[in-house]
């Protein structure tokens, strides 16, 4: 075993040590916290090149994995069971430790210019070394309880970046929300878990032929079915799914997601591109074992993985339909990302490992562009959100315009040039070779057009036209001609360097890794041991002009609607409200679906919260009052009974046993003269009775 593999542990672990650290220095320690973040997060990163290095070596791109396993808890003495953690090193671990410490570092050193004015700013870099630390302990995990612990840290961390500006309600509530509803899946995942470990006695993954997802175990799990007909192991896989889908916010358990853009821009960035959604993803392909069997790199169409295949496709069209709605420029990406997630999932369900994972990998650089681009215009915007109240920007911060524009076509799937067209075009093949159905095949197809579609609506409203928002002009009519004078202070502005500087380096990330997936050269998907395509062939030509025009469509409708002439002022509205039926309402209510979870889920958990009050307080509490009561009762009785029958009797009998004693006592005080008294009188009585006798 080399040295890399036994010391995995230090990649989770420096930035842990890191956040102890910064947790016990004081609020005006600022650059210490921020450069002890990020040096153990760049650290990391140099430690995952060396795993990532390791796997490349002859033999370790071929899906072998390398673990270090140790004894963490013995049941009890003389008992054989226990439970054993450790860690994994094969190459799906290596990309995703890469991708992590790399995109996280860039958000770390982007951090330091958008929190520069925060007053907890030591604070703001403690919670995010800790929340990248519980994300690469999910990412080494080789046992599912390690993960689990990992993935419970993730889930409080994201808590605590959500709500950090917790003065704001909006973000004290979107941190709740986040928290209660992810939640709800990692039961699901607590319940697979452990029926897991029941069935197999071990939560190891890879254990020399003995982990839960290694052969021996799963081929028990495959022919036990439960009490409806399906396999144990499909049973099992749908619980740890339902976790998933809390994580990487799947429908129906996608509502945090988009509120969880009220925190800081640089934790948008990290959980929708590096960290928490990813977590989900991740987490089905660490088990992929266990909702299908390669067979030679294809996934066989079991139940579990069409549930996630459905789920995904549907996740993906919803989640886009929604977003070409939405005016907070934050929101719209972040809607995306629970689009792309459905991306992902379908990726994994029709294609395998390697195709979700590309896409996940890609739309990591290309979405923490985005949003940490979003941060630069809000941060040059005066704070301001609403892309209607934007416009021109590109005149203001030509390096954000850039660089926003290439994480633009790198989402919208722009042909060749970009990764995320290779990505999504993976999976829009995969889709449509899936024996199943060709219905997530055209969803994808949707996702896809809609994608373009909103992206280059975000793009036009933002950065084209003339600018709308802080000292913008007033319209000709208006009658306040001192507001023509426009303040300079209030134009944008370009951001600083720390935060321009990774978004130029993530926007070359996202144009350069569209070399590593392509059918001419798959050496992603050769990487994550899947048998790759046999080049350009007419069928995945044929896919390829096909994404190719539907991204053109989205495109050019885009333009079409927006570019052409831009808005002239804030107030207009939008040509979507056009829409029959009522469409545009439907999508920037988001369906309606937070208002049907206020009705029904939310609505009868205040009605069941209030009825286990009543029973608390007036039932099981009246009964217990009553109890309570009647025994204060017979306490009182049994009281009385001491005190006026038991004590009252013996304290007068041992009164009367007193008295008697001192009586006595005085007879045999000592003194003769009594004594003689005594004698004297009991002589006399003798001579009295004896002469009374004798008279008779």
């Amino acid at each position: 075993m080399t040295w890399i593999v036994k010391n995995l542990w230090l990649i989770p672990a420096l930035p842990i040590l890191a956040a102890g650290l910064s947790s016990l220095a004081p609020q005006r320690c600022r650059r210490f916290s921020a450069t002890l973040a990020i040096g153990a997060l760049g650290f990391a990163f140099l430690v995952s090149l060396c795993a990532f290095a390791h796997t490349l070596q002859p033999g370790g791109h071929d899906g072998a994995k390398e673990v270090f396993n140790f004894e963490w808890l013995q049941f009890a003495a003389g008992d054989p069971g226990s439970l054993k953690l450790g860690w994994v090193l094969d190459p799906l671990t290596a990309v995703m430790l890469v991708m992590v410490t790399f995109v996280g570092t860039l958000i770390f050193i982007y951090s330091v210019g958008y929190m520069a004015h925060d007053e907890n700013f030591t604070r703001f870099f403690t919670f995010l070394s800790l929340f990248a630390g519980a994300m690469l302990g999910v990412v080494i995990a080789n046992s599912l309880l390690l993960l689990f612990i990992s993935w419970e840290l993730v889930g409080l961390t994201s808590y605590l970046l959500i709500g950090f500006w917790y003065h704001k309600p909006s973000a004290a509530a979107a941190a709740k929300k986040a928290f209660i509803t992810t939640r709800i899946g990692d039961v699901a995942f607590l319940l697979g878990m452990v029926w897991l470990y029941s069935q197999t006695g071990t939560l190891l993954f890879y254990d020399q032929g003995h982990g839960c997802m290694e052969q021996s175990a799963l081929a028990k799990m495959v022919v036990q079915t439960t009490s409806v007909g399906m396999a144990v192991s499909t049973a099992i896989g749908l619980l740890i799914f339902l976790g998933a889908m809390g994580k990487s916010g799947q429908v129906p358990l996608h509502v945090w997601l988009p509120d969880a853009m009220e925190g800081p821009t640089p934790v948008s960035a990290l959980i929708h591109a590096a960290t928490m959604v990813a977590a989900g993803v991740f987490l089905v392909a660490r088990v992929y074992p266990l909702m299908g069997v390669h067979a030679e790199g294809a996934a066989v169409e079991t139940t579990a993985l069409q549930v996630v295949t459905w789920i995904g496709a549907i996740t993906a069209v919803f989640a886009a339909s929604i977003a070409v709605a939405q005016n907070d420029i934050k929101r719209i990406l972040a809607y995306s990302t629970v689009s792309q997630l459905g991306f992902m999932m379908m990726g994994l369900g029709v294609g395998g490992v390697a195709v979700g994972m590309f896409h996940l990998i890609t739309h990591a650089f290309f979405k923490s562009l985005l949003f940490m681009g979003a941060g630069s215009v809000i941060h040059g915007c005066h704070e301001e959100q609403d892309i209607r109240k934007m416009g021109g920007i590109r005149k203001y911060m030509p390096v954000t315009f850039l660089t926003y524009a290439v994480g633009m076509m790198a989402l919208a799937g722009f042909p060749l040039f970009f990764s995320g067209f290779w990505s999504k075009d993976a999976i829009i093949h995969a889709a449509y070779g899936w024996s199943v159905s060709h219905v997530p095949f055209y969803l994808g197809v949707a996702g896809a057009f809609l994608t373009a579609f909103y992206m280059t609506r975000q793009m036009a409203l933002v950065f084209w036209g003339d600018y709308r928002g802080h000292g913008s002009p007033p319209p000709p009519h208006s009658k306040l001609p001192q507001l023509i004078k426009v303040k300079s202070e209030l134009k944008p502005h370009e951001s600083s360097r720390p935060m321009t500087v990774p978004l130029v380096i993530l926007a070359v990330c996202a144009v350069g890794l569209s070399i590593i997936g392509t059918p001419a050269w798959p050496w992603f998907q050769s990487f994550l041991g899947s048998h790759h395509g046999e080049g350009f062939t007419y069928e995945v030509i044929k896919i390829m002009v096909a994404s190719t025009l539907v991204v053109f469509l989205g495109l050019g409708l885009g333009l079409w609607c927006y570019g052409r002439p831009p808005r002239q002022t804030a107030e207009e509205p939008d040509v979507l409200v056009k829409l029959p039926l009522g469409m545009h309402t439907w999508f920037a209510r988001k369906y309606g679906v937070d208002e049907l979870y206020e009705m029904t889920v939310i609505r009868f958990n205040a009605w069941f919260a209030r009825a286990c009050a009543f029973l608390d307080e007036w039932i099981w509490g009246g009964a217990v009052a009553l109890i309570s009561y009647a025994l204060l009762g017979l306490a009182w009785v049994n009281r009385a009974f001491d005190e006026l029958v038991i004590n009252l009797g013996f304290d007068q009998g041992c009164e009367r046993v007193s008295r008697g004693g001192q009586f006595m006592a005085r007879l045999q005080d000592g003194r003769i003269q009594n004594y003689l008294r005594v004698i004297g009188v009991a002589l006399v009585l003798l001579v009295l009775f004896l002469i009374w006798g004798g008279a008779k």
